[in-house]
C-alpha cells in the first residue's frame, strides 16, 4: 500500500452499524446522534445457494424486499439530517459518507473455508453434505453503501477534482480493511446511476460488496487470463490494453496514468474500460500521482456519458478489483463503465438472447460509439 492513506471519522448508527466520514482538508465533519427509533438489526441471514447447472453461487436475501424504495424528496435517507431523526448520515453536512448498508446482501463474518465457495466449475462443486442434492451456505460478507456527496441533485460527473479524488481515497480504504477480513475474497466497487438501471436513491451514491466467493465473471476473466499466461507468457489485460492503444480507433482518452477506450467486444450500447498504465491488482497499489491521475480520467469519462444525448445518460460502474493472491495475480485493476441507452430516445433491453443464454449482441458498433465519445 503505498503512502497516500486516509483516516475517517468513526461513527455508530442507531442499530449499531458503522459510519465513516471521509472529509476534504480543513472539512470536519461534526456528527449527532441517530436518536431514529430503528428495530434491532434482522437476525434474518441471507443464504447462498449453489447452482449445479451453471456451478455458480446465487446470494438469497430476501430481507431486501424491505428496503428503501424510492423515498419522497423530503425523505431521502442519504441527504444531512443534522436532527439525527431522518438520516442514515446524521450530520449537518459531510463530504463522503460510508456506512453499512440496513438491508445487506451479505452481513457478518464467514467461518467457512474460501477454496470451499470458489468451485472451478461442476467438476469441483461443494459437497453436498446433508445428501438432499442441493448445497447451501451462509451468506456471509459485508456490504456498505458510499454517498459521495451531500447534495441531493449533483451526480459524480459534477464534483471537483478534489472531491472526486476523495471518492477514489474512500473507495480505497474501503477496499484495503475489507480485504484483509477474514473469509473475504472479492471486494467490489459499484455505482448504479439512472431510473433506467433500477436505481431506487436518486441522491449520487454507490455501493462496495465483500463477497466470500469469487463472482462468476471474475472468475470467467482469470481462468482467460491463466489461459493466455499459459500460452503467451503475458498478461491477458496488458495485451488488450497494448492493442487498443496501438489500433487507437476505440481510444477515447489517454493520460500518462490511464488510458479509456471502448472495448473491441462491447457488449452494451455505451461500454468504456478505464486502465491504468501499469499492471495493478487493486486501488491500493496506484500511487500518489496514479490515484490524480484516475480521479480526473474517471472524471472526464462520465462527463463525457452527460454529453452524449440531452439527457444524462444512465450507467452502472465496476471496478474490477483483484487481491496479489497466487490465485487472482494475473487480476488488473480496471474499471468497466456501461449503459442500456442506445440512443437518445432508446433503450437496450437485456432480454431473451442476453439474460436467458448470456448471448450478447449490439446494436451499435464500438468504433462509432467510441468516435462519438471523443466528438464530445
Amino acid at each position: 500500500m503505498t503512502d497516500d492513506t486516509i483516516t475517517p471519522t468513526r461513527w455508530t448508527l442507531a442499530d449499531g452499524r458503522d459510519l465513516l466520514f471521509f472529509s476534504l482538508p480543513g472539512r470536519d465533519p461534526a456528527p449527532v446522534q441517530d436518536r431514529r427509533p430503528l428495530p434491532p438489526r434482522a437476525n434474518e441471514q441471507s443464504e447462498l445457494r449453489f447452482d449445479r447447472q451453471t456451478g455458480q453461487w446465487v446470494i438469497i436475501a430476501a430481507l431486501r424486499q424491505d428496503r428503501t424504495y424510492k423515498p419522497l424528496p423530503g425523505d431521502c435517507p442519504l441527504c444531512p439530517g443534522p436532527s439525527g431523526l431522518t438520516s442514515e448520515v446524521p450530520a449537518p453536512d459531510y463530504d463522503v459518507a460510508v456506512f453499512e448498508n440496513r438491508f445487506p446482501s451479505l452481513a457478518g463474518t464467514t467461518t467457512l473455508p474460501v477454496a470451499s465457495l470458489a468451485p472451478d466449475g461442476p467438476a469441483a462443486a461443494p459437497a453436498d453434505v446433508d445428501g438432499t442434492g442441493f448445497v447451501t451456505a451462509p451468506g456471509h460478507g459485508r456490504c456498505e453503501v458510499i454517498s459521495f456527496s451531500p447534495s441531493h441533485d449533483t451526480s459524480v460527473a459534477d464534483l471537483s477534482p478534489d472531491h472526486a479524488r476523495l471518492v477514489v481515497q474512500a473507495w480505497r480504504h474501503r477496499t484495503a480493511d475489507l480485504m484483509n477480513r477474514e473469509g473475504v475474497e472479492q471486494v467490489f466497487c459499484f455505482e448504479n446511476r439512472g431510473e433506467e438501471i433500477g436505481v431506487t436513491l436518486t441522491h449520487p451514491h454507490g455501493q462496495i460488496y465483500a463477497y466470500p466467493y469469487l463472482t462468476p465473471r471474475t472468475a470467467v476473466m482469470l481462468r482467460q487470463a491463466a489461459t493466455h499466461r499459459e500460452g503467451n507468457g503475458t498478461n491477458l489485460f496488458a495485451d488488450l490494453l497494448g492493442h487498443e492503444i496501438a489500433d487507437g480507433s476505440r481510444v477515447i482518452a489517454r493520460t500518462e496514468h490511464f488510458t479509456a477506450f471502448v472495448p473491441f467486444a462491447a457488449r452494451w450500447p455505451v461500454e468504456v474500460h478505464v486502465y491504468p498504465n501499469r499492471h495493478v491488482h487493486n486501488l491500493v497499489d496506484l500511487d500518489s500521482a496514479e490515484l490524480d491521475g484516475f480521479a480526473d480520467v474517471y472524471l472526464d469519462v462520465l462527463r463525457r456519458f452527460d454529453r452524449m444525448y440531452p439527457t444524462p445518460l444512465p450507467y452502472i460502474s465496476a471496478l474490477h478489483q483483484y487481491s496479489d493472491t497466487v490465485a487472482q495475480r494475473e487480476g488488473y485493476f480496471h474499471v468497466e463503465l456501461m449503459s442500456v441507452r442506445r440512443s437518445a430516445t432508446k433503450l437496450k433491453f437485456l432480454a431473451g438472447s442476453e439474460s436467458a443464454m448470456d448471448a450478447f449482441i449490439s446494436d451499435v458498433t464500438p468504433e462509432s460509439v467510441a468516435a462519438r465519445l471523443r466528438e464530445v
